[in-house]
């Protein structure tokens, strides 16, 4: 059962990891298509025509990517997961169905539009196109996100005698105090993503002296989005995604901060590594009572620390966790710096010939895939050692009849094939950003 249960953690953690990267392109990329497609719309520059063109390929290599990747996940509760699936189904599955029937068939539906239809459908309607897939990227977002919302919080539920879990108030699960201030953290990080994949193709084509107009204006519009989606991200989303761990979940909270002992006017550690032995940071640096201000506007307020809470309830891997938290919010801080340096730049007029930033613009492409995926298992280290917070443990919900060496074997199969499916996407993404969005004729 050991065996099981780890390859089946780390067979979902390892396919919902790739899965990710391309659903926080595509959600980011639908709110920039809108915005090129409004600015087409209103100028009659068909600049602005061809990079919606142009980025609207690329959301639908990545589209493709996700669905592909993405229905493993789905299989997995009911083969990994069989028991969550028995007694919890009747709960994720509301919303996961909904997220298929509703939000993906509007987004595929109208993504086919957009790309084949401009010239049939004319200027407001491919607009309105566009923006219906962008509704149904973000409403997709925002089922999968009420259903983990509720795994980390969970709502309006009552427990039958079988133990299968069902819903007492529907309305409950969009109305979690959880669910909002995750999505609006997880579609600000999107957009982060977005953001910096725009800027950095901009980048590389002002590097290379090709597509000059595309170039700047890759730059231009990625350093605007950016500059306002960082500070998003650190503030108000992140602060109240932060405030909700230390209202509901003060045992993840204590541990991704380093906390083991209770005080008051607790400091915010900037770096340090967790000894679990000891039970303290070694080599940290503080900002003294930083913690108690943020979290609860009292630089007097006390932040419990782990050994107030029973031991068997600790998240199980809380170096683990601590690390992940640190590398998203580090990032973050680097992501704004970086974002207001560029656009400083901007405003200034030198940002275009400054190429020391450019090349930094572009060269940090990976970083906000690396800062979402840290955010993630953030979330979901912190939840351990629960599969549905308070409600059933982790080892609990796996399946009784699938061996711990059916697990690995599949889990290779997928590591595998991802492989090569990560292969086939970079050599198609590379071959749209070679031909440049003028090589792209409208259908």
């Amino acid at each position: 059962m050991e065996d099981a249960l780890l390859y089946g953690r780390l067979q979902f953690a390892f396919t919902i990891t790739f899965h990710y990267l391309f659903p926080q392109l595509t959600m980011g990329l639908a709110l920039v298509i809108v915005i090129l497609k409004t600015m087409a719309l209103r100028s009659g520059n068909p600049v602005y025509n061809n990079a919606a063109r142009f980025w609207g390929k690329i959301f639908a290599i990545n589209f493709v990517m996700g669905v592909v990747t993405g229905i493993p996940m789905e299989f997995q509760f009911g083969t990994n997961w069989a028991k969550f699936s028995e007694i919890a189904g009747g709960v994720v599955g509301q919303t996961l169905a909904m997220e298929g029937m509703f939000s993906f068939f509007l987004e595929s539906s109208f993504l086919g539009l957009f790309l084949f239809g401009e010239k049939r459908l004319g200027p407001r309607l491919h607009w309105l196109a566009a923006f219906c897939v962008f509704a149904g990227s973000w409403l997709s977002g925002y089922f999968i996100v009420v259903t983990h919302a509720w795994m980390q919080n969970p709502v309006g539920y009552e427990i039958l005698a079988d133990g299968r879990i069902v819903l007492e108030q529907f309305s409950a699960l969009f109305t979690n105090p959880w669910a909002t201030w995750e999505y609006l953290h997880t579609m600000v990080g999107a957009v982060i993503t977005a953001s910096f994949v725009i800027a950095g193709t901009g980048a590389f084509y002002l590097l290379r002296e090709t597509h000059q107009p595309y170039g700047e204006l890759f730059v231009r519009l990625g350093v605007m989005i950016g500059v306002v989606a960082t500070i998003l991200a650190a503030f108000p989303t992140g602060d109240g995604q932060a405030k909700n761990l230390a209202k509901y979940q003060p045992i993840t909270f204590a541990a991704m901060e380093g906390i083991f002992e209770t005080e008051r006017g607790a400091p915010i550690a900037l770096i340090g590594q967790p000894n679990m032995q000891t039970r303290t940071l070694d080599n940290p640096i503080f900002v003294p009572k930083l913690l108690s201000f943020l979290t609860y506007a009292s630089f007097d307020a006390e932040v419990k620390g782990l050994n107030d809470f029973p031991e068997e309830n600790w998240p199980s891997n809380i170096p683990g966790l601590y690390y992940s938290y640190h590398i998203m919010a580090g990032l973050g801080s680097i992501f704004i710096g970086v974002m207001l340096l560029a656009a400083f730049l901007l405003f200034r007029e030198k940002l275009y010939t400054t190429r020391w930033l450019l090349w930094t613009l572009m060269l940090m492409i990976p970083l906000p895939y690396i800062a979402n995926t840290a955010g993630w298992y953030t979330a979901e280290l912190g939840r351990q050692p629960w599969l549905i917070y308070n409600v059933m443990r982790t080892v609990d919900g796996i399946s009784a009849n699938v061996s711990g060496g059916n697990a690995l074997f599949t889990l290779i199969g997928f590591v595998a094939i991802y492989f090569l499916l990560g292969v086939l996407f970079l050599v198609l993404v590379g071959r749209e950003i070679h031909h440049g969005p003028e090589g792209n004729g409208a259908h």
